[in-house]
């Protein structure tokens, strides 16, 4: 039987724990000899390990059932988009490795969980210096976006025509970035140039691009296998110092890569714009936990609601359809 991984525990320093990853420094130590030659071969001098645990959030709330499985997809759903990024030449990304095999066995030692429970759910990384913007791309108007328009005519800034509907298809896609808040705090919409502000303009110009360009490639592949991706967003990280000729350091693809609980991805076949989409993401989810809302059951604050059964499976489901529509 799978065993949901909620938590790791890993004989590694440095835990941070995110909404979903657990992420841990790995000294080079700790790899096995064919770890150690495919760091070096990526020129990846400090790592990290990423695991993607069952955890899944909502509203920025981690919630309390976790979705026993949904690291592994998301891990391979992941792998597919980095290799795929990176083959195209659109920018380096952070993948070192994702072979549980080159790491050490003293990263297990006294681990309540064996090796063999991060098979498909870790990532060798190479590290980075996190740019504290997230870079959203959106093709499509719904979630937060949809609201904004509806209240500005515009999107983080972006002016866009009159008269749009919700889940229209917008002119040409548009990047839309917001702030990375702590744990537990919504993430801010933002516009350009508040981003540029924060990270510097330069910077913020070459994300953009990169982002567009990472959204275009997506779409494409996506379209061919019957799935719109509405938006989604991409967090990248700054590797090396400085560029002695004064332009952008080099920036690289971090964290996770177009899964279904970093975009919106509706079935080609049903979509019909003017309402809300059927969906392979969480935005299942979402719906079930507005209807709490709705009912004054939860106010969208941590705790989170302890899930039904019918809602876990359906949302396991919904994220093994993806995988298998995508990859």
């Amino acid at each position: 039987m799978t065993v949901a991984v909620t938590e790791s525990a890993l004989n590694l320093p440095g835990l941070r724990r995110g909404k979903v990853r657990d992420v841990y420094q790995l000294p080079a130590s700790m790899l096995t000899p064919e770890g150690v030659a495919k760091a070096r071969e990526r020129g990846a001098s400090e790592l990290l390990l990423v695991v993607a645990s069952d955890r899944i959030s909502a509203f920025d709330v981690v919630l309390p059932t976790p979705i026993t499985g949904k690291g592994r997809l998301l891990t391979d759903l992941s792998l597919f988009w980095l290799r795929a990024i990176e083959d195209r030449g659109i920018c380096r990304t952070h993948l070192v490795s994702s072979d549980v095999n080159d790491l050490g066995d003293e990263v297990f030692a006294n681990s309540p969980q064996p090796r063999e429970a991060f098979r498909g759910r870790i990532m060798i990384a190479q590290a980075a210096k996190v740019v504290p913007i997230e870079c959203v791309v959106r093709g499509y108007l719904e979630g937060s976006g949809w609201k904004e328009y509806q209240a500005t005519g515009s999107v983080c800034g972006v002016k866009l025509p009159l008269g749009l509907g919700q889940c229209d298809q917008l002119p040409t896609p548009i990047f839309t970035p917001a702030t990375k808040e702590e744990l537990g705090k919504h993430d801010e919409n933002v516009s350009f140039e508040r981003a540029s502000a924060i990270v510097g303009e330069l910077l913020m110009r070459h994300l953009r691009e990169l982002s567009l360009a990472i959204y275009g490639l997506a779409t494409t592949h996506a379209k061919q296998r019957g799935i719109i991706i509405a938006d989604t967003k991409f967090e990248f990280g700054i590797v090396g110092g400085p560029s002695l000729t004064g332009g952008v350091p080099e920036v690289i693809l971090i964290d996770e890569a177009l899964t279904p609980d970093s975009s919106r991805f509706w079935p080609a076949a049903s979509y019909s714009p003017g309402r809300p989409q059927a969906s392979y993401d969480k935005q299942y989810l979402r719906e079930y936990l507005e209807t709490l809302v709705a009912k004054g059951s939860w106010n969208k604050q941590s705790p989170g609601p302890v899930l039904p059964a019918a809602i876990v499976d359906a949302t396991r489901a919904k994220y093994e359809e993806a995988r298998r529509a995508l990859v």
